[in-house]
C-alpha cells in the first residue's frame, strides 16, 4: 500500500534487519531524514550583469550557465561565458568558492556540478558550501537521482523553476559521513573509467579519419612509405596514378523506396527507416526496425551489400547518411526516405564505397553542388553524380580491413560505454535507497577527519 506521498506503509515487521522506517522509505537504522538547507554552510543563487555593457563581459571570472552543468560529468572546469570585476559588483552574482556544489533551478532541474575554480554563475544556478557533515561529491550524486521528486516541487510560471527555498526545505536521505564518502567513491570511480572510455572512443575516432585521409589518398600503404606513390590530380583530389574515377551512377542502380502510411504499421514485412540509419559503424542498426501490413514486390527486397542512403539530409558530419545492408533471416524492404543503391560490379567492394562516402571532403562536394548549407531532399541524381576512386580489388579489401579493424575497436569501446552507464545508473539507485551497501570495512577506510566538503578528491 502506498501513501499519497508514494511512500510504502507496510508493517515495520517487514523492514529488513537494520532498517526503519521513514518518510522516505525505508533506511537503514543509522541514516537521516535531513532538509538539505540543514547541512549547508551557505547556499545563494547567482545574478546576469547587464548584457548591454561591454565592461561587464569577457574578464577573468568564469561565469556558469546552466548548459555549463549539464556538458559536464561533474567537475566544472571553464565556461563559455566570463564577466568582469566590475559585472561582479554591479549585479547579484558573487564569488562561488572552489569545491562548491552547483544546482540547477530553472527549465533543466537537479543537474549539479562541482566547480574547481572560483566563478560566479546566473540566477538559474543556485551554489551550495556543504556543512562538515555533507560531501559534496555524494550530494552532487544525491540530487542528481532525487532529481525528479526536486522537480516535483517547481514553482508554476512560464517555465518549471524551483527557489532556494524550496531546495532549502527539500528532504534527502543523509548517511554517515563515512558512508557517505565511500558512495561517492565508488560512483566516482564508475564515472571515471566511463570518461576515460570516452576519451578512447574520441582517440578512436580521430585516428580513424587521419587513416580515411591517408589510405584515400596514397591507397593502403605504410605511413613512412607515402612520399614514394606516384599521385595524379582529379577532381577529387590527389589519387594513386593506377587508380580510376568513376561516377557512382557508373558502377550501381538506384531505387527509392516505398512510402508507407502510419496505418501500414502493424504485421508483416520488416522495414529500415532513417533511424536505423544513423550509426557510428558502416551498418546500420536492425535492432527495433518496425513492419509493414503491405505486399511488397521482390525489386523492393534488400540484399545483403545493397547501400542505403538518406533522402532527407545529411545529418552528422560523415556519419549516418549511407550504410550497407548486411543481410537479415528475414526480408526486408525500406521506407520512402531512403535510397537503395545496388552495385553491379564484383570488382567494386560495398564496404569501401561507403568508407569513401563518409569521408567529410564528400559531403563538402555534394553541399556546394547544391547550393545549401546542409543537404537537403538527396535523389538519385545527386547520388549518380557523386565521384567514386576505384582502386584494384585487392586495395579496396586491404582499406576496408583496416577501417574495420578501427571500427570494431571503437564499437567494443562503445560497448564498454553503455555498460559502464547501465552499472552507474544501477549502482546510484541501489546506494541511495541503501538497497545495496557498502561493506563495512570499505567504509572504515573513509572514517575521519577530512575536508570533503572542498572536493578533495578532484577529477
Amino acid at each position: 500500500m502506498l501513501e499519497p506521498s508514494g511512500v510504502s506503509t507496510r508493517n515495520v515487521a517487514d523492514l529488513p534487519e537494520g532498517f526503519k522506517m521513514t518518510e522516505l522509505g525505508p533506511l537503514p537504522e543509522e541514516w537521516r531524514v535531513v532538509r538539505l538547507g540543514d547541512v549547508v554552510l551557505k547556499m545563494k543563487a547567482g545574478g546576469t550583469p547587464k548584457r548591454t555593457v561591454n565592461e561587464y563581459w569577457g574578464g577573468q571570472i568564469p561565469f556558469a550557465l546552466i548548459e555549463d552543468i549539464t556538458h559536464s560529468e561533474l567537475y566544472l572546469y571553464s565556461t563559455k561565458r566570463s564577466i568582469t570585476e566590475a559585472g561582479l559588483r554591479n549585479s547579484n552574482a558573487w564569488l562561488v568558492p572552489p569545491g562548491s556544489l552547483l544546482l540547477t533551478m530553472y527549465g533543466t532541474i537537479g543537474m549539479t556540478a562541482i566547480n574547481v575554480v572560483p566563478l560566479a554563475t546566473n540566477q538559474a544556478i543556485l551554489a551550495i558550501i556543504p556543512s562538515k557533515d555533507l560531501d559534496v561529491t555524494f550530494a552532487a550524486y544525491a540530487l542528481r537521482y532525487h532529481a525528479n521528486r526536486l522537480a516535483k516541487e517547481n514553482v508554476q510560471s512560464t517555465q518549471k523553476n524551483i527557489s532556494k527555498q524550496i531546495v532549502a526545505r527539500f528532504k534527502v536521505p543523509l548517511p554517515p559521513l563515512s558512508e557517505q564518502r565511500a558512495i561517492a567513491h565508488l560512483l566516482r570511480t564508475v564515472q571515471r573509467a566511463k570518461e576515460a572510455t570516452e576519451r578512447v572512443i574520441a582517440a578512436l575516432k580521430e585516428l580513424k579519419k587521419s587513416l580515411m585521409r591517408h589510405l584515400f589518398t596514397y591507397g593502403p600503404v605504410p605511413l613512412d612509405q607515402a612520399d614514394q606513390v606516384p599521385l595524379k590530380e582529379t577532381e577529387i583530389g590527389p589519387i594513386p596514378e593506377h587508380w580510376k574515377v568513376v561516377r557512382l551512377g557508373e558502377i550501381a542502380d538506384f531505387k527509392n523506396g516505398i512510402n508507407f502510411k502510419r496505418e501500414d504499421r502493424g504485421r508483416g514485412i520488416l522495414t529500415i527507416d532513417v533511424l536505423n540509419m544513423y550509426t557510428d559503424t558502416i551498418y546500420p542498426r536492425l535492432s527495433g526496425l518496425y513492419r509493414v501490413n503491405i505486399t511488397v514486390r521482390p525489386d523492393y527486397l534488400l540484399a545483403p551489400g545493397d547501400l542505403l542512403f538518406v533522402r532527407s539530409s545529411l545529418k552528422r558530419e560523415g556519419v549516418g547518411w549511407t550504410v550497407i545492408f548486411p543481410g537479415h533471416h528475414e526480408p526486408v524492404t525500406f521506407c520512402g526516405f531512403l535510397i537503395r543503391g545496388r552495385l553491379h560490379s564484383k570488382d567494386i567492394l560495398p564496404e569501401f564505397i561507403v568508407n569513401f562516402l563518409r569521408l567529410p571532403s564528400v559531403r563538402e562536394l555534394m553541399v556546394s553542388k547544391s547550393g545549401k548549407v546542409a543537404i537537403t531532399n538527396i535523389n538519385q541524381g545527386n547520388l549518380k553524380a557523386i565521384p567514386i576512386p576505384v582502386p584494384p580489388l585487392d586495395e579496396q579489401r586491404e582499406i576496408a580491413r583496416i577501417l574495420q579493424t578501427v571500427d570494431r575497436k571503437i564499437e567494443a569501446e562503445e560497448n564498454r560505454k553503455r555498460a559502464l552507464e547501465g552499472l552507474f545508473k544501477s549502482l546510484l539507485h541501489h546506494l541511495m535507497t541503501a538497497k545495496v551497501r557498502m561493506p563495512k570495512e570499505v567504509v572504515e577506510q573513509f572514517e575521519g577527519p577530512g575536508e570533503t566538503h572542498a572536493g578533495e578528491e578532484g577529477p
